[in-house]
């Protein structure tokens, strides 16, 4: 065998360094999602966040790091499904992803990291049969490819929001008005089904009216937050879960509604200790009203379209991380969007309510939260991000077009949220 010159082995073993040390930057490097003006998808983004949890990654959820950020130990199946979903990522090496953990790890920035651990089970409380209007998270959960299941009255009443990490209220009715859609659609099939179906369900639970149901279903629900769940709702599932809770002792459903008369003193009748979020609100007693109470802005509400905007608090992410979390996205400024419940008085708020995204100038919160037992929830106003005035009937959003949805980027926060490490905020 013949030998190689002398002369030759110190190159040799230089290239042999560059080698190894390329092997080991290439096996410690990070897929590294951002969350800015450079993603292309936001909206899927957050699906492959959800596939790498559920495949068992573990990974980082850079708060206030380029939009809030998501970072993976790189490997190919992350970087295929990111490619097969359309989504941006760049692998960075180990060096690189240590100098921007430094980065977020100063005092004098406003970023923080939280472990993502697992993919949280996610229910969607909404009824089996076909409604002539869409959902927001079930559209959003749908397009980012989220998994979830479809619960109603029957699981929840018998235990199974336990086998769940994660719950959204849809368009919802709690107070057992049917959507206070008497005056427009009580001779509509649907409007005829659907209190037909909610009668049978109250009888079939041994409840004589539809409030006393869902009543017993917004109880199963805290009871979920107290053991520890979480909890989103939108739109009219938010301020009628509240009235429920409010009203467990009176009855402000009119004739048309229960079969007999609202009770004369409902109101002072109403027990504001027993809500998540709101006091001393006032009913809207008039049954043919798309109102349930003077909690929602809508009433008189005087927002022209033009400057309908609210804006997202920028928490410290070190000191309040919970709410940094939620509050995710590529910009501070949303654009509106009505809804039944379009938006929250701050003068019905109490005090421990936490308001995430607000309209100052009208005197509106529009994404709120709170704590509840060990659980927490989340409360969003509004119907539908992308379509300003949702009506029944109007057709479902295309989220293809809006792939990077500032208002949708906001309830996948919520979808995440229970995948992160809670870190309790700092007093």
């Amino acid at each position: 065998m013949q030998r190689q010159p002398l002369h030759i082995l110190p190159r040799l073993f230089k290239v042999l360094s560059i080698f190894l040390l390329l092997t080991v930057q290439l096996q410690g490097a990070t897929i590294l999602i951002p969350m800015d003006e450079d993603q292309n998808d936001h909206l899927k983004a957050y699906g492959i966040t959800y596939w790498a949890l559920a495949q068992g990654y573990t990974g980082d959820w850079l708060l206030n790091y380029r939009g809030g950020s998501f970072a993976f130990p790189d490997n190919q199946s992350l970087q295929l499904e990111c490619r097969i979903r359309g989504v941006d990522f760049e692998v960075v090496s180990t060096a690189s992803y240590d100098n921007i953990l430094r980065e977020i790890a100063s005092p004098s920035v406003n970023a923080e990291k939280v472990k993502l651990e697992k993919a949280p089970r996610v229910a969607v409380y909404s009824p089996k049969s076909k409604k002539p209007w869409d959902d927001a998270v079930t559209l959003v959960l749908t397009y980012a490819e989220i998994p979830y299941d479809v619960l109603y009255d029957d699981e929840i009443l018998d235990e199974r929001l336990l086998l769940y990490d994660w719950l959204h209220l849809h368009h919802e009715d709690f107070t057992g008005q049917y959507g206070r859609f008497y005056a427009s659609y009580r001779n509509q099939a649907w409007y005829k089904e659907e209190v037909a179906e909610m009668e049978a369900s109250a009888h079939k639970h041994g409840h004589g009216k539809v409030s006393q149901l869902k009543l017993a279903v917004v109880k199963k629900i805290s009871a979920f937050m107290a053991g520890g769940g979480y909890m989103f709702a939108m739109c009219s599932a938010t301020d009628s879960y509240d009235i429920a809770l409010a009203a467990q002792n009176t009855d402000i459903c009119e004739s048309m509604f229960d079969g007999d008369p609202m009770a004369p003193n409902a109101q002072s009748q109403l027990d504001f200790s027993k809500t998540l979020a709101f006091k001393d609100f006032n009913l809207r007693t008039n049954p043919m009203e798309y109102e349930y109470s003077d909690i929602d802005a809508n009433f008189q509400r005087q927002v022209p379209q033009e400057v309908d905007y609210f804006s997202l608090f920028n928490f410290s992410a070190k000191w309040d991380p919970i709410p940094t979390m939620l509050t995710q996205c590529h910009t501070r400024i949303v654009k509106g969007f009505m809804g039944q419940t379009t938006a929250f008085r701050k003068s019905r708020l109490k005090s421990n309510v936490t308001i995430l995204a607000e309209n100052d100038a009208f005197g509106e919160a529009r994404y709120i939260h709170g704590k509840f037992g060990l659980g927490m929830w989340s409360w969003y106003g509004g119907h539908d991000p992308e379509d300003y005035r949702h009506y029944v009937g109007d057709p479902v959003t295309e989220l293809k077009n809006h792939p990077n949805s500032p208002g949708y980027r906001l309830i996948l926060n919520n979808v995440l949220f229970p995948a992160a490490e809670k870190k309790e905020q700092k007093t």
